[in-house]
């Protein structure tokens, strides 16, 4: 990109702006922390507040900044540095490269010194980053480690050979070695960290990737101050495809587009956009980072499905969208790839933005949050302006599916409707449930406390 339009962008990542080079170490922490994630540039000359102030003899200050990163980072680095006159003014422009290394600030050094880029700024990496960082170098990812002292028992092989063998593909321990499930470790089979990620049994996941689950919640309104409904994925992440897109389907709503004698449902979010999303999300989580899992949140305004980990070092989101392919997860790639629930590398992206497309839905908006990666969807025009002549779109489909339990004249009290639906919701989201089909016209209620019964109006 010309230098003329990186100086009218803000800071970010793989852009950051220096005043001048009278302090070195904070230009040195720069230095480092792109190389070590996902290169950048440094533009020295202007002032943080956005005006070029050029740099002083610049030819004595670009020699003195190559011999302070020379002297001081290690591994050596060799970054380039050039001189741009822009308006008048000189500036130098330092362009970094990501390389695997990791680097480091000499006097500090490691674990102290490793810096990395996070958003706009640059933070000391924690001891799971440094852990990623030094996995890059040898090629290598979290989910491929073999865990030592867990016996193959610890997974249900038998639910990995009724995966495969709906899909007529051999599930022998051949096989899930060669997949990466199965690690060969002193002539005896042992779990990797993904096998046990995608097919370990509930209490010894816990006890070794506590961190690898889903949780998901329905918030009133648009921010998260009261909860109207939620799930924790009890089994893996193969079984939170489903579980999750049910829990989407029953907390949002559908309206419907009659043309002629035609009827077309729409959810108010694409089911084909979010169920590429959430996988995206479960093959390139970073289930390292401990504190963190994978979190699908609902508002009344917006669709958000945020995974921990930044993407993976020498990787940006501007790579992701232009369909480069960076995998973080070897092992739980390979099995969702042969379990035919992901398609050609790299075209996650399009995919998700092309259902959105053509389903008529808006965009939805991707962000790199720190350590988090976060895709935000939109509704359907349709579902906030119904095509329907009846309020039924203003529905969700769990206030659908509870009108669907009165008959014909019926009365129901709430005990007696929540012994049909609380194996999903609690008795809190089922008493906002009714107050909002009686304000909608739907129910009206009779009698007080104990005695107190629901009819459906007619």
């Amino acid at each position: 990109m010309e230098i003329e339009k990186l100086l009218y962008l803000p800071e970010s990542k793989v852009l950051e702006f220096k005043r001048d080079i009278s302090s070195l170490e904070p230009i040195l922490k720069t230095v480092i922390a792109f190389a070590n994630t996902a290169g950048g540039t440094l533009i020295i000359g202007r002032s943080s507040e956005g005006g070029l102030v050029g740099v002083k003899d610049v030819f004595k200050a670009e020699e003195a900044l190559a011999s302070s990163i020379s002297d001081n980072i290690r591994p050596s680095i060799f970054p380039d540095i050039e001189i741009a006159t822009v308006e008048g003014k000189d500036l130098l422009i330092v362009k970094v490269s990501h390389w695997r290394a990791p680097f480091y600030l000499k006097k500090e050094g490691i674990p102290q010194g490793v810096y990395v880029r996070l958003g706009t700024t640059n933070r000391p990496a924690s001891p799971e980053l440094l852990a990623e960082l030094q996995r890059t170098v040898l090629m290598l990812s979290y989910d491929q480690q073999p865990l030592v002292d867990v016996s193959k028992d610890a997974l249900q092989l038998e639910a990995a050979v009724h995966r495969f063998a709906s899909l007529k593909k051999e599930s022998t321990e051949e096989k899930f070695r060669s997949l990466g499930i199965l690690s060969a470790v002193d002539r005896r089979y042992v779990p990797s960290v993904g096998g046990l990620i995608l097919f370990g049994k509930k209490e010894i996941r816990s006890q070794w990737v506590p961190d690898a689950r889903v949780s998901c919640a329905r918030f009133l309104g648009n921010d998260k101050a009261s909860i109207l409904d939620r799930l924790d994925v009890e089994g893996t992440i193969l079984d939170a495809v489903e579980e999750v897109l049910k829990f989407v389907a029953r907390n949002t709503r559908m309206a419907a587009e009659i043309k002629n004698i035609f009827r077309r449902d729409i959810p108010e979010y694409s089911p084909v956009a979010l169920r590429e999303a959430l996988i995206n999300a479960l093959v390139h989580a970073d289930y390292s980072l401990s504190g963190s899992h994978i979190q699908i949140a609902i508002f009344n305004n917006r669709l958000e499905i945020q995974n921990p980990g930044m993407f993976p070092f020498g990787f940006t989101l501007d790579d992701f969208k232009a369909g480069v392919s960076r995998v973080r997860n070897r092992v739980i790639a390979r099995v969702f790839h042969e379990l035919k629930w992901m398609e050609e590398w790299g075209s996650g992206y399009k995919r998700i933005m092309e259902a959105c497309r053509e389903g008529g839905y808006p965009q939805p908006k991707w962000e790199e949050l720190g350590t988090y990666i976060r895709v935000t969807f939109y509704p359907s025009p349709q579902t906030t302006l119904t095509f329907r002549e009846t309020a039924e779109s203003e529905l969700m489909n769990l206030e659908v599916e509870i009108l669907s339990l009165f008959e014909a004249g019926q009365t129901l009290a709430v005990r007696e409707i929540f012994k049909k639906v609380e194996s999903r919701i609690s008795k809190r989201t089922l008493q906002y449930i009714l107050a909002e089909l009686k304000r909608k016209g739907y129910l009206i209620s009779k009698g007080k406390g104990r005695a107190l019964v629901w009819l459906r109006i007619q």
